[in-house]
């Protein structure tokens, strides 16, 4: 893997060249020096219309943070039992 970063524009004329002017995805990677899966990952994501994009980008987003929320409030919450059960032996 590159690591090669392509633009949004970059990306969405690749779509366009597949969906709009019915050129194979193989073509178009070939033709432009991606991988085929790369094509087929960016149709996933600019072929919907730009507000469905944006709303799914906003929900991954808001998943992202709920999860590192979570994460850090497990923790919390473990540190807490583990202090909880320190406590209630030494005292006892």
């Amino acid at each position: 893997m590159s690591g090669k970063r392509y633009t949004e524009e970059f990306k969405m004329a690749a779509v366009k060249q597949v969906l709009d002017r019915g050129h194979p995805a193989l073509e178009v990677a070939e033709r432009l020096g991606v991988s085929q899966h790369s094509i087929y990952a960016w149709i996933k994501r600019y072929g919907v219309p730009e507000a469905e994009r944006l709303a799914n980008d906003a929900q991954a987003e808001e998943m992202r943070r709920l999860k590192a929320e979570l994460k850090r409030v497990t923790e919390e919450r473990d540190i807490l039992r583990k202090a909880a059960a320190y406590f209630a032996k030494t005292s006892g």
